[in-house]
């Protein structure tokens, strides 16, 4: 996953983006290293923080552009 690289990019800390999802430092720092799976939730979340897709964060791609969004129906 590049949570890492992304949060670097932006100079953040892991606290700071663990308040972002409104969990502990630790639980953040374990998504990082890929120590524990990061919620469905909390992926959708970073993933609209940082402008980018689901795929691009967890290494499926490597356009970082996000998709366009789907239209609700």
């Amino acid at each position: 996953m590049r949570l890492k690289d992304l949060r670097e990019d932006m100079d953040l800390t892991q606290t700071q983006v663990a308040r972002i999802l409104n969990i502990k430092q630790n639980t953040y720092s374990q998504y990082e290293n890929c120590q524990r799976q990061i919620p469905l939730d909390a992926l959708i979340t970073l993933a609209q923080f940082y402008k980018t897709s689901t795929d691009y964060i967890l290494g499926l791609t490597n356009v970082r552009k996000p998709y366009p969004r789907a239209k609700n129906t």
